[in-house]
């Protein structure tokens, strides 16, 4: 099932008809063209279709050789896309290719991004022999385009297609090897003050359609019908919302077995053996520590909001240290100075994409930080850590 969509990043210097080549593989003038040097400032996405991908995200960045203080906050920003593309695409022109196209693939090997490179404005100067003979030393996709006539584009649709790897495209099973046709497996949604009004929250939405998927049979229900629908009913597994773990914990017999949709989500987009490791470090908090919250998405708050009221309050009951928290929303940039932070607790990510979740807590593992999620983190504040994973190290 195709169901994710691939981000594409356009690479490239100043003037080298990046968002000439964005506009043709869109099809449609969606960047700003211009012979200026520097027109483009700060990345644009445009939405596309891709055979044999499906949806696409196309990001045009700034020239990788911008200068000056603004420029290198431009760069900057330019290879923080990384962080969140699938395959990148180097453009490079006039057969000019140096110290700041090998930065960039530098660039994309750490961060583990396939990328083609594709000499445009071939119109005008045609790739030589002697740049194409080295950039083959690089074992990558080279491409001879014009994107202003259109002439290469559709080849180079097809490179970007072989080299994107399925995991960015096709959709990880949340609970497919857990469940089987035919099983119940009920969910446990609270439906309080953040829940959203006159719809379902995407955590719970992406597991029914996965059950769905796998031709189980999703029971929905609040914590207070639980217990007479299980005095009736066996289910094979019980998903519980994280922050009612205490009260149905005790509802559900031992031999049921139970997690949580953040749980859930976060073994699907990968980082769980980080937060299996990470999560008993809550043990090890002392007085003054710093914790990191980091959310996947950004909406106003109330008292009842998991990351940013239930877990502090509980992780400062349970523990009784007196912590200090700071919080990131969305994909805002990480503090700078990680090492400050005795733990960090990330959300399920069900806003962002399993590249975008791993490469942010791997730069906050690579900080030396221990990293749990919301679901495990309340399952060992309320003592059923061992039990609401347990189901996985069955796999």
């Amino acid at each position: 099932m195709k169901t994710k969509r691939v981000f594409i990043g356009i690479f490239g210097r100043r003037n080298q008809g990046k968002s000439s080549l964005v506009n043709a593989l869109a099809g449609q003038d969606v960047a700003i063209v211009s012979d200026i040097a520097g027109t483009t400032t700060d990345p644009v996405r445009k939405s596309i279709e891709i055979f044999g991908i499906g949806p696409a995200v196309l990001v045009d960045t700034a020239g990788i050789d911008d200068d000056g203080e603004l420029g290198a906050q431009r760069v900057r920003k330019s290879y923080e896309a990384l962080k969140t593309v699938d395959v990148a695409v180097l453009v490079i022109s006039h057969n000019t290719f140096g110290d700041p196209e090998r930065a960039a693939i530098g660039k994309f090997r750490e961060f583990d991004v396939p990328f083609v490179i594709v000499h445009n404005k071939s119109d005008e100067q045609s790739l030589s022999a002697s740049l194409f003979s080295e950039l083959e030393q690089l074992e990558v996709p080279v491409m001879e385009v014009a994107a202003r006539t259109g002439s290469g584009v559709e080849e180079l649709v097809s490179a970007i297609v072989r080299i994107t790897p399925p995991s960015a495209y096709m959709a990880d099973t949340l609970v497919g090897d857990l469940v089987g046709e035919g099983d119940v497996v009920v969910l446990v949604m609270p439906q309080d003050s953040e829940a959203p009004e006159g719809r379902l929250i995407l955590p719970q939405v992406q597991v029914i359609r996965d059950l769905l998927d796998n031709h189980a049979v999703a029971a929905c229900l609040q914590p207070e019908e639980l217990p007479s629908y299980l005095a009736a009913q066996r289910p094979k597994l019980v998903i519980v919302d994280s922050q009612v773990f205490a009260k149905v914990s005790q509802m559900v017999p031992p031999d049921i077995p139970l997690t949580s949709f953040s749980i859930i989500l976060s073994r699907a987009k990968g980082n769980f053996d980080l937060f299996l490791t990470g999560t008993p470090q809550l043990a090890k908090l002392a007085d003054g520590d710093r914790v990191l919250m980091m959310e996947s998405c950004t909406h106003i708050t109330s008292c009842e909001d998991i990351g940013r009221h239930k877990i502090p309050t509980l992780l400062r009951k349970v523990t009784g240290k007196q912590l200090q928290f700071d919080f990131v929303a969305a994909l805002e940039p990480l503090p700078d100075d990680l090492g400050k932070y005795a733990i960090a607790i990330q959300c399920g990510g069900c806003m962002v994409t399993k590249k975008q979740l791993r490469n942010r807590v791997a730069q906050v593992s690579a900080a030396g930080v221990p990293v749990t999620n919301y679901g495990m983190a309340i399952a060992w504040l309320t003592g059923i850590f061992g039990r609401v994973t347990e189901i996985f190290y069955k796999k």
